[in-house]
């Protein structure tokens, strides 16, 4: 004897989408009934503030949980959770080194002509969140803003891992294989720590090519108030058009950004 499948429900075009939009504003809006309140609230008012069945917002409710962007408390109460502080102070700390760096990187680009980026790191990648250019520059390859480059094969990324203890560095070479681009990638852990080595030393990085022929890069590093590396200043060139002085004025404007980010530099960092 056989049975028959039951016979599937035509889909209504959009109702997917629709769905989906529902949830994200039945999420939202518990996020802002919690935000409203002082201390952890209950499932039975944080349901009436937001007209929300208990079922529906309970179900909502332990999805966040599960992504630390909402906290259980005490009694089956809900408070917000550290997530959200974490991400609010990634995007503070990015919209305010974007801010600062904007008028001195410009004048940077008009100093040597080149193409300065300012790049944040993201995980194992570098992420471009700004830069200055010109067309004049003879660049092949103009990063876009907001796109991405593994740390290994970039100046800015290499000062990230510079910050890195070894075990960090070491999960990081597990993870991406340390993958080339190009003949000059560093692919060799031995190589990598040598030249992270070098980076500490001298408190600046190079890209000598290894991201993409034809083009050399040097960066420098730009601390917040706490003293943090959160961003790096890189002014990116044909290899046989760099210039030594151009490190200095990298240096300086980087120090600059940092300043204006209400970094105190270190005596040491206004004589090297």
């Amino acid at each position: 004897m056989t049975t028959s499948k039951p016979e599937k429900l035509p889909k209504v075009p959009g109702e997917a989408g629709k769905t989906a939009i529902q949830v994200i504003e039945r999420m939202m809006n518990l996020l802002d009934a919690l935000a409203n309140q002082e201390e952890s609230s209950s499932l039975k008012n944080l349901a009436e503030q937001t007209d929300l069945h208990p079922s529906t917002a309970h179900r909502i409710l332990n999805d966040l949980v599960a992504c630390r962007l909402v906290e259980r408390g005490d009694g089956g109460t809900y408070r917000l959770g550290l997530k959200l502080l974490e991400l609010g102070n990634l995007v503070k700390a990015r919209l305010s080194v974007r801010e600062a760096a904007q008028v001195p990187m410009r004048a940077l680009h008009k100093l040597t002509g080149e193409t300065i980026n300012l790049s944040v790191r993201q995980g194992d990648e570098i992420v471009y969140i700004d830069r200055a250019y010109s067309e004049r520059s003879g660049m092949q390859v103009v990063r876009a803003i907001g796109g991405r480059a593994p740390l290994h094969l970039t100046s800015v990324g290499k000062l990230f891992l510079a910050s890195d203890d070894s075990s960090q560095i070491q999960a990081y070479v597990t993870r991406t294989g340390l993958a080339g681009h190009t003949k000059n990638s560093i692919t060799e852990l031995g190589k990598l720590e040598s030249e992270l080595n070098q980076v500490r030393q001298l408190g600046h990085a190079h890209d000598n090519e290894e991201l993409e022929l034809g083009v050399s890069c040097v960066a420098a590093q730009i601390f917040d108030d706490s003293g943090k590396l959160v961003a790096g200043l890189s002014l990116s060139s044909p290899t046989d058009r760099i210039q030594p002085e151009w490190l200095r004025l990298l240096q300086d404007t980087a120090l600059q950004i940092s300043k204006g980010m209400g970094y105190k530099p270190k005596l040491a960092d206004t004589q090297t």
